[in-house]
């Protein structure tokens, strides 16, 4: 999943960025309303968390203005405007929930994973493919009954393809949910994770449809 944080102070940015990704979600951030608005259009995003105070704006009217548009995203107000008014304004404006500073991060990740939760197309909470089983809420992969070790990206990866399982998905789309701007668009990541999977799961784990992508095994 794929999540996008407007914040113009760097520290706090940077701060729920890395927690976010220790999640497993891949991670965009933004500074400012321009660039809020830039990457939303560019992107389709699972939840979005959002300041209020911006250096070329207010966050709650660029929220009020993607709610106008039909944006259904789950938003996260994340903000240092504390008083009663400030909060109903929030949600009245069309925020979803909202925090104030200061915050702990591991609080925001629990709203994050609650908001998700409330969506209307839910992922599968446990997906099972012949003898593995992947949690997707917990975190936690099985094979035969013992849990596999795997890398927050290996999990992202894996989760991605559990949630579209039956479906080929193609490189581009698990670049685009499972990694952030950062990754290189030419790269073979998601080859090295792919195989990195399979010798921790079994070759026969997932699919690679020629020219296509990948698929989760038959039977899934």
């Amino acid at each position: 999943m794929r999540i996008l944080v407007v914040e113009d102070e760097a520290e706090i940015a940077e701060a729920v960025a890395g927690r976010l990704r220790a999640e497993s979600f891949g991670v965009d951030v933004a500074g400012t309303v321009a660039e809020a608005r830039f990457h939303a259009d560019l992107h389709p995003y699972d939840a979005i968390v959002l300041d209020r105070r911006l250096p070329d704006g207010e966050g709650l009217a660029l929220c009020g203005e993607w709610r106008a548009a039909g944006v259904e995203t789950p938003i996260l107000m994340l903000t240092a405007m504390d008083q009663t008014g400030d909060v109903v304004d929030g949600f009245s404006g069309g925020a979803d929930d909202y925090l104030t500073k200061p915050f702990a991060t591991e609080e925001l990740v629990v709203r994050v994973h609650a908001l998700l939760r409330r969506r209307p197309t839910r992922r599968l909470e446990v997906v099972e493919a012949g003898d593995l089983v992947i949690e997707t809420s917990r975190r936690r992969v099985r094979r035969d009954g013992v849990i596999v070790p795997l890398t927050t990206k290996e999990f992202a990866l894996l989760a991605f393809l559990a949630d579209r399982a039956g479906e080929v998905v193609d490189r581009f789309d698990i670049l685009e949910s499972c990694w952030d701007q950062a990754y290189e668009p030419g790269s073979n990541v998601v080859d090295v994770h792919v195989a990195a999977l399979r010798r921790k799961l079994g070759s026969s784990a997932i699919e690679t449809v020629r020219g296509a992508g990948y698929r989760l095994a038959d039977g899934a």
